[in-house]
């Protein structure tokens, strides 16, 4: 990806519905052959900012550029996009192969092009053959890859999906997620994804935006937006985490954070003054043979087989912690003593 490979661009975009303000200053470009996600909440703004960039619905002030060209004036049906909806809204009295070529016969491809492009796309999502079938006939998974090729056939430069995998169950979701991916990797354009799912937005993104209340909280890489939230919200949103309140003392050459008071223990805080936020990741804690950095005792355990979940009552004035062990064993029970280190460099302070 290269700058000059925006898709999709917006610039200052505000929506406003009355009284209320759903899309508030967004800001944010997408390149060619990446897969961006825009991830956040129920009624966080995120639906209405793609159906601003597919025509739906018009900005209330700023600008929607697709292919570096404004939007202000172009329908709909005149953008180089297309739209794979959660609701999959096949056509039940149309074969699998006419739902796909839909669209190439109302934009007037003749009948042996469009039969080419259709069996090309089927393949492309692993259909081929299934032209004559009734969509009745097919699997969850199966009517999500028809509808991914009926808006792929057209070949547009972006692909907008609103939450298409929902309404799947979790295994279909998981393999639909490698599904979309491979997809992608095969077509020329972008893929622009609107889910509040955070594990599809990490699984599948090149990079994501984080929304909340109508505002971009973070841009960035899976890996950035993880390890280093630009908020509290961040942090808690997208995966895992303890959010413990501290108070920044004097640590000599660089300030730290101390947490649960004179008992508790203290992470770095560098540029940091007053109250403060510490995010540490469940599995960035880790059971020590007694020299960690707080002690407690384990109230729950739940064991998931590739790793082993604790809920660990601190002695110290501090909330319950949240901490993750890697593997499939674990020799600490319920109702059992530990202490527990920290990653180094793995608390991010707010």
């Amino acid at each position: 990806m290269s700058e000059g490979d925006v898709l999709v661009e917006l610039d200052g975009v505000v929506k406003e519905f009355g009284d209320l303000t759903a899309v508030k200053n967004v800001e944010f470009s997408v390149h060619r052959g990446e897969f961006f996600t825009l991830v956040g909440p129920s009624g966080c703004g995120k639906t209405t900012t793609l159906r601003m960039i597919s025509g739906f619905e018009q900005p209330t002030r700023g600008e929607v550029h697709i292919g570096g060209q404004p939007m202000a004036a172009v329908p709909p049906e005149a953008r180089d996009t297309n739209l794979v909806f959660q609701h999959l809204s096949l056509f039940p009295h149309m074969t699998v192969g006419e739902n796909v070529g839909y669209g190439l016969k109302k934009a007037g491809v003749g009948a042996n092009e469009r039969a080419e492009r259709v069996s090309e796309y089927l393949g492309l999502v692993d259909l081929a053959g299934f032209e004559d079938r009734d969509p009745a006939e097919l699997s969850g998974g199966q009517q999500q890859r028809v509808a991914l090729a009926r808006a792929l056939v057209n070949e547009p430069s972006v692909l907008l999906l609103d939450e298409p995998l929902s309404s799947l169950d979790r295994k279909l979701r998981k393999l639909m997620q490698v599904e979309l991916r491979r997809i992608h990797e095969q077509t020329q354009g972008a893929f622009f994804y609107v889910t509040h799912d955070q594990e599809v937005a990490m699984t599948l993104s090149d990079r994501i935006a984080v929304m909340n209340d109508g505002h971009i909280e973070q841009i960035g890489t899976p890996e950035e937006i993880y390890r280093e939230p630009a908020s509290a919200f961040v942090a808690d949103f997208i995966g895992d985490t303890n959010l413990l309140d501290g108070q920044v003392v004097d640590g000599g050459s660089t300030p730290v954070a101390r947490i649960g008071g004179p008992d508790g223990f203290t992470v770095p805080a560098p540029g940091r003054t007053g109250d403060v936020t510490v995010s540490i990741r469940p599995e960035d804690f880790g059971v020590t043979n007694g020299d960690g950095v707080v002690d407690g005792t384990v109230a729950e355990r739940y064991f998931q087989g590739d790793q082993t979940n604790y809920v660990i009552d601190p002695d110290a004035d501090i909330e319950e912690l949240q901490v993750v062990v890697q593997g499939r064993k674990s020799s600490v029970d319920t109702g059992e003593h530990v202490s527990l280190g920290i990653t180094d460099g793995a608390p991010v302070v707010f």
